[in-house]
């Protein structure tokens, strides 16, 4: 395992453990006495399931492994104790060079860990006390799900009394976008730059920065270049292998594969485990990139955008659907304005509304690929969080 932060005493690394949760049994080679024992038998170990850790988002647990695909997701949890440290494991992208999971985590709310995840398994020293301290520790997949996929493989502590799940909040948004909600480029101010995993970072989003302010849990379903007719398109085809509808019935859609040998889309979604109040929709700039201003390809996208919001309706029967849509363009609002009415009009729903964004500014700059930085997105938050206090009334 590669190290990472305080070095710790070989023998507490190394020790086996009974069962999650149990101390420590004695080693067979303890080279640092009495004080090394002392540590290692009130070392416990812990798997990141849901009697001891709070899932953040859409995640998946197997073989011992919680794994995260989708912007922000992760998990949270407390302890009283004077060390914490956690185990990540890679997909088989961490064997490659490019997309490699970013990840933070974040100790009493400071980010302690940004790192990509580059090999299969690495462990961090995220924290460490001469006295018992309480401790709330969050970790999160900083970058988008369509690259990679990161586990939380083992979490070990000196606690007083174990691990324990946070509580959830009163309010739970699930934020459905592309590019824009995921954070594309916000840690690269430099436009003319492309992609990359390692510049990406949802905790920077409108998205999340909307939800914080909220005090709200959130999912995230976001997939840069996606739309709902159309991917990102240079062309005058439409490219229909990139569409959120297509795959958000699933735990997620995923170059890098769970545990190395499952494929993310064959992973369906269950709906009740996170059950939102408010979703929030932002998809259209990539269907734009197809439909520019032909009226015909704009109806499409219309009548396109109706079908979805009734797919996304069987799944959440209580939320309020709000669609938001502008920041990197807004030729296409007034489609979507006429997809929330058609919809009312169709099926008598009437639990939707619309919000427009501005469009980024220049005196806001861009990040990679013309993309928002965190200065528009922290302005597009401000905005969203006005017209969720008046259609939720928090």
């Amino acid at each position: 395992m590669k190290r990472i932060g305080t070095v710790m005493l070989l023998a507490i690394l190394c020790a086996g453990l009974t069962a999650c949760g149990e101390p420590a049994e004695p080693g067979n080679k303890l080279q640092e006495g009495e004080v090394a024992m002392a540590a290692k038998e009130t070392d416990q170990l812990f798997r990141a399931e849901e009697n001891f850790v709070r899932p953040i988002g859409r995640t998946y647990f197997i073989n011992d492994t919680l794994w995260m695909a989708l912007s922000g997701s992760g998990a949270v949890f407390r302890f009283s104790g004077k060390r914490a440290e956690v185990t990540l494991k890679g997909d088989q992208i961490a064997l490659g060079q490019t997309n490699h999971a970013r990840i933070g985590i974040y100790v009493n709310g400071e980010r302690v860990v940004d790192d990509l995840l580059n090999e299969p398994l690495k462990t961090y020293t995220v924290f460490e006390s001469v006295s018992d301290q309480d401790v709330v520790i969050r970790i999160v997949k900083l970058s988008e799900a369509a690259m990679s996929t990161a586990g939380i493989h083992e979490i070990r502590v000196n606690a007083v009394d174990g691990i324990q799940p946070t509580s959830s909040s009163a309010r739970k948004i699930e934020f459905i976008g592309d590019s824009i909600t995921a954070g594309y480029g916000v840690d690269d101010e430099v436009k003319e730059h492309g992609f990359s995993t390692a510049t990406e970072d949802a905790t920077k989003t409108y998205a999340f920065k909307t939800a914080a302010a909220l005090q709200a849990d959130y999912s995230m379903v976001a997939y840069s270049g996606y739309g709902i007719i159309s991917g990102y398109t240079g062309t005058d085809q439409k490219v229909v292998s990139q569409l959120v509808p297509n795959y958000y019935d699933k735990i997620g859609r995923s170059d890098g594969k769970i545990d190395g040998t499952i494929d993310v889309i064959a992973l369906p979604w269950d709906f009740d485990k996170f059950k939102p109040d408010l979703i929030v929709i932002n998809l259209g700039t990539n269907d734009y990139s197809f439909t520019k201003d032909d009226a015909e390809k704009q109806m499409e996208y219309r009548d396109a955008y109706v079908e979805f919001l009734k797919q996304v309706r069987s799944h959440n029967a209580d939320a309020h659907l709000l669609c938001a849509f502008g920041m990197m363009g807004d030729s296409l609002y007034p489609m979507v304005e006429q997809a929330a009415a058609a919809y009312t009009n169709e099926t008598g729903d009437d639990n939707i509304s619309v919000m427009k964004f501005d469009v980024q500014s220049a005196t806001d700059g861009f990040a990679a690929d013309w993309h928002p930085t965190e200065a528009t997105h922290s302005k597009a938050a401000h905005k969203l969080i006005a017209k969720i206090k008046e259609v939720m009334e928090w």
